[in-house]
């Protein structure tokens, strides 16, 4: 076997010269102790590969190549080759998960909860008041399940949406909740925001937010003009029916992640009986109506998780859906999603947003 060796002279040249011997030639560094130091710029070496039926009769201890057959690296340990463990770099996504809003009611009705709202991006506030969770970071290769809340129907609470995965415990945004009134109850329901109280029973109260989601929503005034309580928000509370005016939805959650500012999970406006409508918090919520006008009640806007305004049995109002929204490096993101997401750019980031289910590859 012949080598090729490498000697460099005074003048600072190298010339490699491989005489003329058949079969395989040997490239050594000269000093047995010595460094062989590559600097092309932004290259790469590229390494033999093979088949495993291609590998070396008689490798040397050290020896390393690519198996495609495996598609991994390995490197002969002296005795059988061994697997040199490779994967993707881990990367950070970020999310932003809104369940769908609470239905309206009639009779004097509350105004529908906003959706659950739980976000990581940009130490924004997540719903009811909660700092901003922790970002995901993903190694690579996992399936990341998107479920999109649907808006609650007319006297029907929101339903969840979430994010799971392999690699984190599930996280669920809790739907939220339908408005009072004559409809199951005149109670308001529970839910991510809680649903505003119906003014058609003098006892009737709101119902409760989630922690780290939302808030609760308003209560009736009580008695005449039986005016019903504001949906909860995000943001802040449903406002209590009064003698002029049905309660206002409380205001949802402004959130950049997907490069501009944007209110969502806002909640629904309560009824106004025989005086001022409630008006839907800024984020999807919808308008209430009132005796005079019941068909000027909303529906909660559609991909914001904003509740209903509180209308009557002809005009039936249902919450807006919800949405889930990742964000993550342009140079990690895969390009492999079910659902159809709607995928834009911002910067040196990638943002997915899911109005309906759907999933993510990392």
């Amino acid at each position: 076997m012949a080598s090729i060796k490498i000697a460099g002279d005074t003048s600072g040249e190298i010339t490699i010269s491989a005489p003329a011997v058949a079969g395989t030639n040997t490239l050594t560094i000269p000093a047995s102790t010595g460094n062989l130091l590559v600097n092309d710029g932004t290259g790469a070496i590229t390494v033999p590969s093979g088949t495993t039926a291609q590998r070396p009769s008689s490798p040397s201890q050290g020896d390393i190549r690519y198996n495609t057959t495996e598609s991994e690296f390995e490197i002969y340990n002296g005795s059988a080759w061994d697997k040199i463990t490779s994967g993707s770099y881990p990367y950070t996504i970020d999310y932003l998960i809104i369940a769908g809003g609470g239905g309206g009611n009639h009779d004097s009705s509350g105004g529908g909860g906003a959706g659950g709202y739980r976000n990581s991006y940009n130490s924004e506030s997540s719903g009811g008041g909660a700092a901003a969770e922790t970002s995901i970071t993903t190694q690579g290769g996992v399936v990341y399940t998107v479920t999109v809340g649907a808006g609650g129907a007319y006297g029907a609470s929101g339903s969840n949406s979430s994010l799971a995965s392999s690699e984190i415990t599930t996280k669920t945004s809790t739907g939220g909740g339908r408005a009072g009134g004559n409809v199951v109850s005149y109670d308001g329901a529970s839910g991510g925001s809680g649903g505003g109280a119906g003014g058609g029973n003098t006892g009737a109260t709101y119902g409760a937010g989630t922690s780290g989601q939302g808030y609760r929503g308003g209560n009736q005034p009580g008695g005449s003009p039986y005016t019903g309580g504001g949906g909860g928000g995000a943001g802040a509370v449903g406002a209590d029916g009064t003698g002029s005016s049905g309660g206002n939805g409380g205001v949802g959650v402004a959130s950049t992640i997907t490069g501009s500012s944007v209110y969502r999970a806002g909640g629904g406006g309560g009824n106004g009986a025989s005086v001022a409508i409630g008006t839907g918090g800024n984020g999807g919520g919808g308008d209430g109506g009132n005796t005079a006008d019941n068909s000027q009640s909303e529906n909660g806007t559609v991909n914001t998780g904003g509740g209903a305004g509180g209308g009557n049995s002809t005009y039936q109002r249902s919450g807006g859906s919800g949405i889930v929204i990742l964000r993550m490096p342009t140079a990690s993101y895969t390009g492999t999603t079910t659902g159809s997401p709607t995928v834009t750019t911002d910067g040196t980031d990638t943002i997915l947003q899911f109005t309906s289910s759907g999933s993510y590859t990392s």
